[in-house]
């Protein structure tokens, strides 16, 4: 596993706990990151899981409005959170577009269900797309 899968990998264990346990200890996660990671895996998954946090009521909508007929309280916790992970880093990083599918097919595949792996697929695909054409101004 790269550095920076790993560094994903990790980041979207924190937003697990986070949706799972809001309230949680300040400086847990962040503890739970520099435990885990490198020093240079760590700055990686900071910035993800603090992009995350900022932008989680935009990414939320966004996927809501992507997922037709599924409430984000529908799926499942580790699906969900898979999602933002790849959404943020979709609209936020450089990080090219299909090298994010991947890395959140590989996590869906490893956490999530058997049928995971094609349902992050198909939004963060869907997702992309409506990305690309925002981008070059057909919406």
């Amino acid at each position: 596993m790269s550095r920076r899968s790993r560094a994903r990998e990790v980041a979207f264990q924190v937003l697990y706990q986070d949706d799972l346990n809001p309230g949680g200890v300040p400086g847990a996660r962040d503890q739970f990151l520099r435990r885990r990671l490198d020093s240079e895996s760590y700055e990686f998954a900071r910035d993800l899981v603090a992009g995350c946090r900022k932008h989680r009521a935009e990414i939320d909508a966004l996927l809501e409005n992507t997922a037709e007929h599924w409430a984000l309280g529908r799926m499942t916790a580790t699906d969900r959170n898979i999602l933002r992970l790849g959404a943020y880093e979709l609209m936020h990083t450089e990080t090219p577009e299909r090298v994010v599918v991947d890395e959140a097919v590989e996590l869906a595949k490893r956490y999530g269900t058997a049928r995971s792996s094609q349902f992050v697929n198909g939004i963060l695909d869907r997702l992309m797309k409506k990305t690309e054409e925002n981008h070059h101004g057909t919406i």
